[in-house]
């Protein structure tokens, strides 16, 4: 009965961490026991059960697999980033160039449009820039106190809004705009004070909420540095 006792007592400490400590302070014992270890099954969902060493076999090709696949996105999304950079280099590029501002809105739009969208448009706000009469700029104009709503329902607590706008959102922030289907929308400034910029589409699926907005971010900061080339800040 001791002998017994003895043996429930060994048993009942052989949990999983007390063998896997016995393990890796004993890395010999697969060597010394490689008959044992050969005999060894373990569970399987489709096979019943196969041997430890299909198993581990498995568990690499698995982790090959998963490794395969992290370099393969890690490659896509530094080809996506190079793409993206050249082709914001472009644009500030030839914004720079322009020698007005309604040159420069142009070019813009032009960017757009060979992005396949329909436009592209500025609006300032303006608390924050002299835009009133006798300016020529009084169109790009747009009240922070009357965006407000609009802010709050699409763009809450971001600074970019992927998506449809209804009838009259659509003619509040663009007025001279027609068949829209999605925009994108994001605040100008480095605390997004500065005004709206906006991107749109006829089709009312190209931009979808959870869209990247690495390039919407890097316009938005831009542009307020541009524009200041022709209208003063207040």
């Amino acid at each position: 009965m001791k002998h017994l006792g003895e043996q429930l007592e060994t048993a009942a400490r052989l949990d999983d961490s007390t063998v896997a400590q016995f393990l890796l302070e004993n890395p010999d014992f697969f060597i010394r026991n490689a008959c044992q270890v050969e005999q060894m099954r373990v569970p399987h969902v489709n096979r019943g059960s196969v041997s430890l060493l299909e198993w581990q076999l498995a568990r690499q090709r698995n982790h090959i697999r998963l490794l395969e696949e992290e370099i393969t996105l890690l490659m896509e999304q530094a080809t996506a980033n190079e793409r993206l950079f050249n082709r914001l280099l472009h644009l500030q590029s030839d914004l720079a160039a322009a020698d007005s501002l309604l040159d420069m809105l142009n070019r813009l739009q032009r960017w757009a449009r060979g992005l396949g969208l329909s436009g592209a448009h500025v609006r300032l706000f303006t608390d924050k820039w002299y835009i009133g009469a006798p300016s020529d700029f009084t169109h790009l104009g747009i009240s922070r106190t009357a965006f407000e709503p609009l802010r709050i329902q699409r763009l809450g607590q971001g600074n970019h809004y992927l998506g449809g706008l209804n009838g009259p959102e659509l003619l509040q922030l663009l007025p001279q705009a027609r068949q829209v289907g999605s925009v994108a929308i994001s605040l100008m400034g480095e605390k997004g004070d500065l005004g709206v910029l906006t991107f749109t589409s006829r089709d009312s699926q190209h931009y979808q909420p959870g869209m990247g907005t690495v390039l919407l971010q890097q316009l938005a900061i831009l542009l307020p540095g541009l524009i200041d080339r022709w209208v003063g800040r207040s």
